[in-house]
């Protein structure tokens, strides 16, 4: 058997590993071993360098992806790669400089220009940001990551208006982009707009039923109208996605409270007590949660 043949081989099983155990040591094994059957075998470098960020290895994620632009240096989809790397390093200079070589290599790289005004964002350069999204969405009129991008530089900005027509036109293009409509629902509570809100996390509900922020949100908006049950039912929900949410266990406390302090039931301030105590032996600094454990250890009704 030929040194390529070998490497394809292992290559091909490292990539069987990687779907069946993703970030595992036995396709990292396996893509290091078609590495040396073929040390030009791109693609080995590549998926390895994602393996490694994903465990947040970011030392060894760079030395793969720097390989991958030593070995296709006119490949723009490698300088970004490796820009992210630095990205995730915190090392926004070096991150600037490897997306606007790949932006160098394809001036319509959508990719390069987005990463560029993604990093002058970090540096709170908002206007270049804002440069660069609209400059994406010239290159590419129908893509809708440009917009969003866009909408959520405006919305972070408390730009609301600005922020909504972005959303809006994503929405004219994909009806189900749940992350926009999730993002609609939280600025239509921001304005105090529950009804607005209200739909558009129903609407990420019947795309993502399995929205663990919706269904927590959707039982704030019930909270707010004063609709307990329903309030308890969506939370209840949130945490059965999600059992960890610090918001949605303290919320879902609160609403069980306040049907306590109405008829007073040991059985359910036990239960109560509990989900506190839970929330607090993930985040001791959470205030909500150790205010209301007080009251209810206070006997406050």
């Amino acid at each position: 058997m030929d040194q390529k043949t070998s490497a394809t081989e292992w290559f091909m099983e490292g990539c069987r590993y990687d779907l069946l155990d993703p970030q595992s040591d036995k396709a990292i094994e396996a893509y290091k071993k078609s590495i040396i059957f073929d040390p030009t075998l791109t693609a080995a470098y590549v998926n390895l360098g994602f393996i490694y960020l994903q465990r947040e290895d970011y030392d060894w994620a760079l030395i793969c992806l720097r390989r991958v632009v030593e070995l296709e240096p006119k490949n723009p989809e490698a300088y970004n790669n490796l820009g992210y790397v630095y990205e995730k390093m915190e090392r926004l200079g070096s991150a600037r400089q490897m997306y606007e070589q790949a932006l160098a290599l394809n001036p319509k790289n959508v990719e390069a220009i987005l990463n560029i005004g993604h990093i002058s964002e970090l540096e709170g350069n908002y206007f270049n940001a804002v440069q660069h999204y609209q400059k994406a969405i010239e290159v590419d009129s129908h893509a809708v990551s440009p917009r969003f991008f866009l909408a959520l530089l405006y919305d972070h900005h408390d730009m609301f208006d600005e922020a909504v027509r972005e959303y809006q036109d994503i929405l004219e293009m994909n009806p189900s982009h749940v992350n926009t409509l999730f993002n609609l629902g939280n600025l239509h509570v921001h304005l105090g707009d529950c009804n607005k809100a209200m739909t558009f996390f129903k609407q990420v509900l019947i795309f993502d039923p399995n929205h663990a922020e919706a269904w927590n949100n959707l039982g704030s908006i019930y909270e707010v109208m004063e609709k307990d049950e329903e309030a308890i039912t969506a939370y209840q929900k949130s945490l059965s996605l999600n059992p960890f949410q610090e918001e949605a266990n303290v919320n879902l406390a609160q609403s069980q409270y306040r049907q306590y302090c109405t008829n007073p039931d040991e059985s359910k301030k036990e239960e109560i007590v509990r989900r506190l105590y839970f929330v607090l032996s993930i985040n001791p600094q959470k205030k909500r949660a150790q205010k209301l454990l007080d009251e209810l250890m206070a006997g406050k009704t």
